[in-house]
């Protein structure tokens, strides 16, 4: 079962502790440092993203989950600032910061895990993060309305937070997998294991790293690098995987169920990101069939999705579907254009390469007017097929990424 509400408290799973405070980065003055702290070492598994140029925080994950051989105490994470293109100092600033929550929990530099979301090129204040550790400490607490508030914490452009949760039996005992993230521009997450994209996703299972990693990659493919919604990928997005093993059951990456929970968390949080995109008046899922291979459907999908005049279409619910084949076109697949059809929801627009005998715009424009709708686009040439989640292009979101520095 997932929830997108308030976790209820016997969602949360158990060994974890979070606590979110005002550390005066947000001009807001809102949460704006958020903490998790695990009872004890917990299995980890991270995903960064594949933009060469990667923040601070990014560069210090990989060099502490190395060392520590994919274990973390501690994560920190703050919203305000991206400790993006700052050189040296920002790394340095980022590893005070790691230092200073070690001695606060009582745990390893190495064990700290730290992430950062706002506006690139900016020297991030430490002193703030670092001054604001204990009443983190005060504040830590196993609840969901600590949970809830890590959340709200790390949101930027977001409107609103986003979490969600599942239950799963292991050999008899509940596990339970609890996720949260931010993001709602700036979005197009490319991820691999080598506004900004930030999930954590907590769970009590009893799990090697290894075996996380697997499960983490194989779950964000079909979920994290699924959905765009303005075609950037971020210094910063960052998908982490803790396993606190509190719970005391043993699993690994082949337990079907609880592959499948993490799957259904991380395809929600994917999908609520989207649907909080910046300025966003539609939400549409692309469903491409009949490619040569599956990663010529991605192709065709991406084309679409990052398409202005595709997405200022959608913006006005116009049935514009030469707009749609026409990305299909240049997208780099294998077509042929004789044999594509389109479809949106139920209603055939497209068949063989051109319109339908019986087109029906007016009924077409009204379907497009829902918030959430579907495009089906079939190729007719192989068994290759992808989902994809993208939302329209509005003058609100030109409005916000117009003003967000200033």
């Amino acid at each position: 079962m997932i929830q997108t509400s308030l976790l209820p408290e016997d969602a949360l799973p158990r060994g974890f502790r979070f606590a979110a405070v005002k550390a005066g980065l947000k001009a807001s003055g809102n949460l704006d440092f958020a903490v998790a702290v695990a009872d004890s070492s917990a299995s980890a598994a991270a995903l960064f993203t594949a933009n060469r140029v990667k923040a601070a925080p990014l560069i210090v994950d990989s060099r502490h989950l190395h060392r520590s051989g994919g274990r973390v105490r501690v994560v920190a994470v703050n919203a305000g600032n991206a400790n993006c293109a700052t050189g040296e100092a920002g790394l340095d600033a980022c590893e005070r910061v790691c230092a200073a929550a070690a001695k606060t929990f009582g745990v390893e530099g190495h064990e700290v895990f730290p992430s950062s979301t706002g506006i690139i090129g900016v020297p991030l204040p430490a002193g703030k993060l670092i001054d604001a550790l204990p009443k983190i400490e005060q504040n830590l607490a196993p609840e969901a309305s600590h949970f809830s508030d890590f959340a709200r914490a790390i949101m930027t452009t977001d409107t609103r937070p986003k979490s969600a949760h599942a239950w799963v039996d292991v050999n008899g005992t509940r596990v339970r997998i609890a996720g949260l993230c931010k993001g709602a521009g700036m979005i197009h997450p490319q991820l691999v294991p080598h506004a900004t994209m930030l999930v954590y996703i907590f769970t009590d299972a009893a799990i090697y790293p290894a075996d996380l990693d697997t499960l983490l990659r194989a779950a964000a493919e079909h979920s994290f690098n699924r959905i765009s919604v303005d075609g950037d990928t971020s210094t910063n997005d960052t998908v982490l995987l803790l396993a606190s093993g509190a719970s005391g059951a043993k699993t690994d990456a082949h337990h079907p169920a609880f592959k499948a929970a993490l799957e259904d968390v991380c395809l929600s949080l994917a999908k609520q990101i989207v649907a909080d995109a910046e300025g966003v008046t539609h939400v549409v899922e692309l469903q491409i069939e009949g490619a040569a291979t599956d990663a010529d459907a991605l192709l065709v999908a991406k084309a679409i999705a990052h398409s202005p005049l595709v997405k200022t279409a959608w913006a006005g619910s116009d049935p514009n579907w030469g707009r749609l084949i026409a990305a299909t076109g240049y997208s780099g697949a294998k077509i042929d254009p004789d044999r594509i059809s389109i479809w949106f929801g139920a209603q055939p627009i497209c068949t063989q390469g051109g319109r339908v005998a019986d087109f029906d715009e007016q009924r077409a424009h009204a379907y497009l007017k829902n918030r959430e709708f579907t495009v089906r686009i079939a190729l007719g040439i192989g068994n290759g097929s992808c989902r994809f989640w993208t939302s329209d292009l509005t003058a609100e979101y030109v409005r916000i990424n117009a003003e967000y520095s200033t």
